[in-house]
Parts: structure tokens; sequence; C-alpha cells
């Protein structure tokens, strides 16, 4: 679905990462790891086409992304950044609704069918009973579920989520999560950010491991998140605990 071969990335005369390669299959979910500052936000956004690579290709559905159209690129890419500061007031059900913008004409109103595809996103994330409500209204983390439904109202086969439970409590965050792996499931290609090591042991095939703008390592989660690729990135002292079911989880040493 999505390919990358030796990408380097950054800003008009700035170059942030460098020899950058993975591919991402459909029905794969691949998170990638890597301290504040690492590169992971702009490597998205050049993956989308917002920023134009330094060097390499990436590669949609077997086609180089620079042939593609802003259009084209959002009927096949759904994107969550983030966060979202709301500044109008519109309701949660006309945002959502927003994400089916690339499947109309430019001066065509949503139909029935569209309002049917957004009200099932919110249901599936557990908002609906926000449809009617302002998203100047709501509270981040709402905001931030409103977000994941609008890029999933756009029916994509590549989703793309930069920290996407970054202000949700735990519960929204098992949700998220578990909607990953349900979008993964039906043949979605699913790529996403994330500080909590966790998350990719959670949900995720193969975890990127991203420092400096470069790839660490990259791999099954169990075999590239450990103690010592943790302490490289983040700089603290972290165990990497075995659970039963062949499950891990990441514990910090907290120093007195």
């Amino acid at each position: 679905m999505l390919g990358v071969k030796d990408l380097a990335f950054g800003f008009p005369g700035r170059v942030v990462g460098r020899d950058v390669s993975f591919t991402v299959a459909a029905g794969e979910v691949m998170c990638v790891l890597g301290p504040n500052g690492g590169g992971k936000t702009t490597l998205f956004r050049t993956l989308l086409g917002l920023l134009a690579p330094h060097g390499g290709i990436i590669t949609l559905e077997e086609k180089d992304l620079q042939t593609f159209s802003r259009a084209e690129i959002a009927r096949r890419v759904g994107y969550v950044p983030q966060g979202h500061s709301a500044y109008f007031a519109y309701t949660v059900r006309e945002f959502v609704l927003m994400g089916r913008t690339a499947h109309l004409g430019a001066f065509a109103s949503p139909a029935k069918k569209d309002v049917l595809v957004a009200d099932r996103a919110m249901q599936s994330l557990g908002i609906a009973e926000l449809a009617d409500k302002p998203v100047t209204e709501i509270s981040g983390g709402e905001r931030q579920l409103a977000l994941v439904a609008r890029a999933l109202a756009q029916e994509p086969r590549l989703l793309v989520l930069d920290e996407p439970t970054a202000s949700l409590d735990f519960g929204n965050q098992v949700r998220v999560l578990e909607k990953i792996s349900a979008l993964a499931s039906s043949g979605i290609a699913v790529l996403f950010s994330s500080h909590d090591p966790d998350h990719a042991f959670l949900c995720a095939e193969r975890a990127l491991l991203l420092a400096e703008g470069r790839v660490l390592e990259i791999g099954a989660p169990r075999d590239v998140i450990r103690a010592d690729t943790l302490e490289r990135m983040y700089r603290v002292s972290v165990q990497v605990m075995p659970l039963p079911g062949g499950m891990h989880t990441c514990l910090p040493a907290i120093r007195p």
C-alpha cells in the first residue's frame, strides 16, 4: 500500500531526516516511536505529500506519490493530526462529514449515504451522542475522537494518525487502539505514531524506531522495543517486562 525507499525529508532548505525505508501493507499496522523532535510529524507530512521530499521515493499503491493530485491522495489516505483547535462552531456531525469532501464534486452537498458513513464513524468511536454539539463546546479528548471519525469517514485505504491517543483518557485510548486493530482487520493499512511503546505491543505488527530523523530499528515490537533501544531514544532507564499470553510492557526506572 505504502512504500518508502531512501527517503530524505524536512523543510525547504533544511533536512530533518534521511535514509528512511519501510513498507506498510494493506491490513497491517505499523507504529512509529520516537522522542519529541525526532521527526515523526515531519515524516508523516512528507508521506502525505504536504512537504516535498529532499530525496528518495514514496509510492502509494505502487505508484509514485508525486504523480497523484491532492484530491487523489485524499480519496486514498486519511490523516489524523496531533491536535486541532476548533475555531468555528460546526456540529460534530458536520465536522465529521467534512471527511466526505474528497468523494464529492466541487459544488455537491453531502447525500444521505455520506451522512450514514459519518454517523457510523461516530458510532464506532462512541461519540454518536455528541453529533449535534458544537465542536467548540466539547473537550479536547472528544475533539480528538471526532478527528479520527472524520478520517474514517473518508473511507481510506491508508490511515495515518499522528499521536492519536495523546490527549485521550485511558478508556478512550483503548477505544482508539481497538479501532486501529479493527480497521487493519478490514484491510486498511494503518500507520500511527505514539510516545507509549506499550501501544505498539498492543496493536502493531511492526514498530519503526525513529531517532534524530533516522531509523534506529524496524521490526516486530517484541524484537526491536528493548531496554537498550528505548534508553537510546528517550535517555531514561526502562525495563521491558514479559506478560502472560506473549505480551510485553515497559516500566521506567524512577530515580529517587
